[in-house]
């Protein structure tokens, strides 16, 4: 384990954890601050962490409060976060802004895999990565460069399905991250189970994740293992439903002049006011889904 940088802090749940060498999952926090409106934000954090340990892991999530990197909540903390106004959206660059200026931040699947690589977690579960956007391609999420330099099995429903996917898998292709399709062998696409683009390697259970992840590693290889988990069946919304949205958003970003972090958040929001809700209960069904295998991956990874 390596000696913690001195701003970061460990909540006691997962210090223990780590000294009894148990699962542990770390969580992000930008779906609180950034990604779900209130009251959804809390009750989503508190489910997905109820997700981890009803697995038997210790859920870690990850933010950034009172001058500190907190790996690890409490109940109080995850309360505070969600009610937090004008949080900042924590990404690689933003680390030092937080912890100078004392504001509190959730952090992004980059800023996560950071903090977590830091704390020694090895597995993290989200809800899609970033990736190339389809407005200007010079829009590159910083999730793709932590999965290329951040050794953590990452558990995701995919990418957005407002990014450029075939331009994401070729990045992170060019970039060296096995793309393991989980139970599927096609790339998940956030609300719909396939983009019909090819991952890398099907993989059908934890213990096999388990073993690929520590042969990539002990070969010295560097980057992250991708691991993309289809949505719920009953929970996909048709292309013919959601194409013409996504359309449309991306039009609405391109015509208001939306840039940089702005993009997903504002996109993600019209997005659902546009499938009157649908698209929130894909999100909120993939999350918990990838928190439970995650803890599940945890468990195989300890043993």
């Amino acid at each position: 384990m390596k000696t913690l940088p001195a701003a970061f802090s460990l909540h006691p749940s997962v210090a223990s954890a780590q000294q009894e060498k148990q699962a542990i999952v770390a969580l992000e926090s930008t779906v609180i601050t950034h990604g779900l409106p209130r009251p959804q934000n809390l009750q989503l954090a508190q489910e997905m962490e109820e997700t981890v340990r009803a697995e038997g892991a210790t859920p870690a999530t990850i933010a950034l409060m009172h001058g500190e990197v907190k790996i690890g909540l409490t109940p109080a903390e995850l309360q505070e976060l969600s009610l937090a106004e004008n949080a900042l959206k924590i990404s690689l660059r933003d680390f030092a802004s937080s912890l100078l200026t004392g504001k509190p931040g959730g952090t992004t699947v980059a800023g996560t895999m950071f903090a977590a690589h830091a704390a020694s977690l090895s597995v993290f579960a989200t809800g899609g990565i970033g990736g190339v956007h389809k407005e200007a391609r010079y829009d590159v999420s910083t999730d793709l460069q932590a999965l290329a330099s951040l050794p953590l099995m990452v558990v995701c429903a995919g990418a957005k399905s407002i990014l450029d996917l075939p331009a994401t898998l070729e990045y992170l292709e060019t970039m060296g991250v096995p793309v393991i399709g989980y139970g599927t062998d096609t790339f998940p696409e956030f609300f719909s189970p396939s983009s019909g683009l090819p991952v890398s390697l099907r993989l059908d259970s934890a213990a096999q994740v388990v073993q690929f992840a520590r042969q990539h590693w002990v070969l010295g290889m560097k980057s992250a293992v991708l691991v993309c988990q289809p949505l719920p069946a009953e929970l996909t919304i048709p292309a013919g439903e959601i194409e013409p949205v996504l359309r449309q958003v991306s039009q609405e970003v391109t015509e208001k002049g939306i840039r940089g972090q702005k993009v997903t958040p504002y996109e993600l929001l019209r997005v659902n006011e546009l499938t009157a809700g649908k698209s929130m209960q894909a999100n909120l069904s993939l999350l918990k889904n990838n928190a439970r295998l995650a803890a599940q991956i945890a468990l195989a990874y300890r043993d």
